[in-house]
């Protein structure tokens, strides 16, 4: 069974803002006292937008999914029933195919995971240079080369509709869910999932 993925994340909560404080101040002070060699954002608003990237202080918004050829299928909400949801699907799964998944989407998933007292149903390896249990397509595209291809750039030279066609892209996310448009943004998750099928069929000589 082949379990395509993507998901989509928030910066982190209003419970944690205070000590996101703290750690800017503590960056800048780290920056400052290496006369600047490590760089951190230059305003507040980018290092706390930039938690989405972090699963230890980030959300998990939607996590969209696709088994075989099947229909994409959209999870949103609470994050814990998001996370419950996944592994039970997951158990069965052979393969687990996105893109840039094993550098961000699956270890986000795992940080959230037990942070949220969620117990993965799957220990999965992420040893590198393989495409079993997880085939990443932007490494596998790249025969996990330093650089990384975007997903948009990949599906067009493939021959491919991008996801990113309708005007949302993932540096978009938190502004939309701050206009009420959680609904755009899962859909945006779920052409994401259904691209990666796309390219990971393309890859593989399979269409």
């Amino acid at each position: 069974m082949n379990l395509y993925l993507d998901i989509e994340t928030l910066p982190a909560g209003g419970e944690d803002m205070e000590l996101i404080k703290q750690f800017w101040e503590e960056a800048k002070a780290k920056s400052k006292a290496n006369g600047g060699i490590k760089k951190t954002p230059s305003d507040f608003d980018t290092f706390f937008r930039n938690t989405s990237f972090q699963g230890e202080f980030g959300r998990i918004l939607c996590l969209c999914y696709a088994i075989d050829d099947a229909e994409v299928v959209g999870l949103a909400g609470d994050e814990k029933e998001i996370l419950q949801k996944f592994w039970a699907v997951a158990k069965d799964a052979n393969l687990f195919i996105g893109h840039n998944v094993m550098e961000f989407d699956l270890r986000f998933i795992y940080k959230r995971s037990i942070i949220k007292g969620v117990r993965p149903s799957r220990d999965l390896s992420f040893a590198r240079y393989r495409s079993s249990p997880i085939y990443d397509t932007m490494k596998e595209w790249e025969k996990w080369g330093a650089i990384g291809t975007s997903l948009h750039k990949l599906s067009i030279a493939l021959g491919l509709t991008s996801p990113k066609e309708e005007g949302i892209d993932g540096s978009k996310v938190y502004d939309y869910f701050l206009a009420g448009k959680t609904d755009e943004i899962v859909k945006y998750c779920k052409r994401d999932v259904e691209a990666t099928r796309k390219v990971y069929k393309k890859m593989t000589f399979q269409a």
